[in-house]
């Protein structure tokens, strides 16, 4: 039973897109999506990197002279302006395509990004970095959709994590450019954090041009009224595939879907739809998303701050620390991303986010008894991280494939909003405080060692909500996931997402 119904004033028209775009091979037009449109990935990285630096700079008094408190809200308003960014531009990627949408936010967010480093008091850094943050906020609804209508079923698990895990790639950047720019030696403290926000934009610009050369999704053209275009699109792309001398087979009409323009969602009537028709998907989609983001909001943004005040690490060798923290954030999805796909979503799911929590409430314990140091409390969060950030990868994944097409933008800007409220703009603004509790004459671990302890419990939690009511979507088409709220008639042998809802 279908709970939004398809447009009836158009004719249905046959497309064989989605299976056509399944079985291709990977090419060369797969990795130009993959680096045209994962880079937003590696900007965010290095955005939230720079604001993690910065946080020790800025409390000095020949700079901002912020609280610890100030310095952690910071991300936390980087953070509400992807939430505000992510909702707006999430329900126009579905209604106005995604390339549009992947060439704008990246632009607001360069504007955003490069007068952060205009600043003049606290205030206008918080103004600048909430313009950035809507920028990538939006960056996250369009890729993440644009990536998985492009990339065949067979692949779409592993690349589609992997270029999430890229995020950590513009981490280990951050971090590398930091043991200059946030080293007195270098560069003066009054200038270095400034410097800090130019990069991201420098990097943006250069993708914005690669961007223009990567077509509109076509599953989205098909669900708009321009099948005929989708075809045309998807001729394009086969073309390139044969010039690289792969022959493709004949897609028999069988899979074909019949399809009419999608019906436009309001925000409550998609609520109805996601928690009526979906309400199984949607506490899967929203769990995975706010455990993942509580956890590497609060340790993320706080590292730095750990660093300095428990450990007395010099702000200018923090990035000593951190870089193979990022490296180990990198690797875990690259490596393990593939067996997602073999494997399986919900064991990997399960595995990563439980073996994270678990070992995170080693690490608080040894740390509130005194026996770490920094180097080791850094070796814990490597290892802890390489598993999280496959499973905190995968979590988007999850949301952009479970949902309907014509959903799938403001799928991942809904529930990306729900789990930012609910968890990762409270996040570090708390162990922003909890640290802030402490001092170089009388450190008190107790406070933070109960904030780990809640971010171990919740990727616990997370972990096993997927294991028992996720979703089995590996190597599957999207269209046999979730049926298209616009498909009149599904290929032969299809099974809607209701329907496996209802089975699960």
């Amino acid at each position: 039973m279908t709970a939004v119904a398809a447009s009836t004033d158009t004719k249905p028209e046959r497309s064989l897109v989605p299976a056509r775009m399944d079985r291709l091979p990977w090419t060369k037009f797969h990795w130009l999506v993959v680096v045209g449109l994962g880079v937003s990935w590696i900007l965010d990285g290095l955005e939230i990197q720079i604001v993690s630096l910065v946080a020790g700079p800025l409390t000095d008094a020949r700079t901002l002279h912020l609280t610890t408190g100030q310095a952690g809200f910071l991300g936390s308003m980087y953070l509400i302006g992807e939430v505000v960014g992510a909702l707006f531009f999430g329900r126009l990627t579905d209604k106005l395509g995604r390339k549009k949408l992947f060439i704008v936010t990246l632009a607001i967010y360069l504007i955003g990004s490069g007068l952060g480093g205009f600043a003049w008091n606290y205030v206008s850094l918080l103004i600048c970095r909430f313009i950035a943050g809507t920028g990538i906020g939006g960056e996250y609804t369009a890729i993440n959709s644009a990536i998985d209508e492009l990339i065949p079923s067979k692949y779409r698990g592993r690349i589609d994590i992997a270029v999430n895990g890229t995020y950590w790639g513009g981490a280990a950047i951050g971090s590398a450019l930091g043991l200059y720019l946030f080293n007195t030696h270098y560069v003066p403290i009054q200038w270095g954090w400034r410097i800090g926000f130019f990069i991201g934009p420098v990097l943006g610009l250069i993708i914005i041009f690669l961007r223009r050369s990567i077509p509109e999704s076509p599953r989205w053209l098909m669900t708009h009224g321009r099948n005929d275009e989708a075809e045309r699109t998807v001729d394009e792309i086969e073309e390139r595939v044969a010039d690289q001398g792969v022959h493709l087979m004949k897609v028999d009409d069988s899979k074909a879907l019949e399809i009419t323009e999608s019906p436009r969602l309001g925000l409550v009537t998609l609520t109805k739809v996601f928690f009526g028709q979906f309400p199984k998907r949607s506490i899967y989609a929203f769990s995975m998303m706010v455990t993942q983001a509580f956890l590497y909001n609060a340790i993320f943004f706080s590292y730095a701050l750990v660093l300095k005040v428990f450990y007395h690490v010099p702000s200018g060798s923090v990035p000593y620390y951190f870089f193979p923290f990022a490296v180990g954030n990198l690797v875990g999805p690259l490596l393990l991303g593939p067996l997602f796909d073999s494997i399986g979503r919900r064991k990997m799911i399960l595995g990563t986010y439980g073996l994270s929590g678990v070992l995170l409430l080693i690490s608080a314990w040894m740390f509130h008894a005194g026996i770490l140091s920094a180097v080791t409390q850094t070796i814990f969060w490597c290892v802890i991280f390489f598993f999280a950030s496959a499973g905190a990868s995968s979590a988007y994944l999850t949301v952009s494939e479970i949902f309907p097409l014509e959903l799938r933008g403001q799928a991942i800007s809904y529930f990306f909003a729900l789990s930012q409220g609910a968890g990762g703009v409270v996040a570090p603004w708390l162990f922003g405080h909890l640290i802030g509790g402490a001092n170089n004459t009388h450190v008190h671990t107790g406070p933070l060692t109960i904030g780990y302890v809640i971010g171990a419990g919740i990727m616990i939690a997370g972990g096993l909500v997927a294991w028992f009511i996720g979703v089995d979507s590996e190597r599957q088409s999207l269209e046999d996931i979730a049926n298209p709220l616009s498909a009149s008639k599904r290929p032969e042998g299809g099974v809607t997402a209701a329907a496996q809802e209802a089975s699960s």
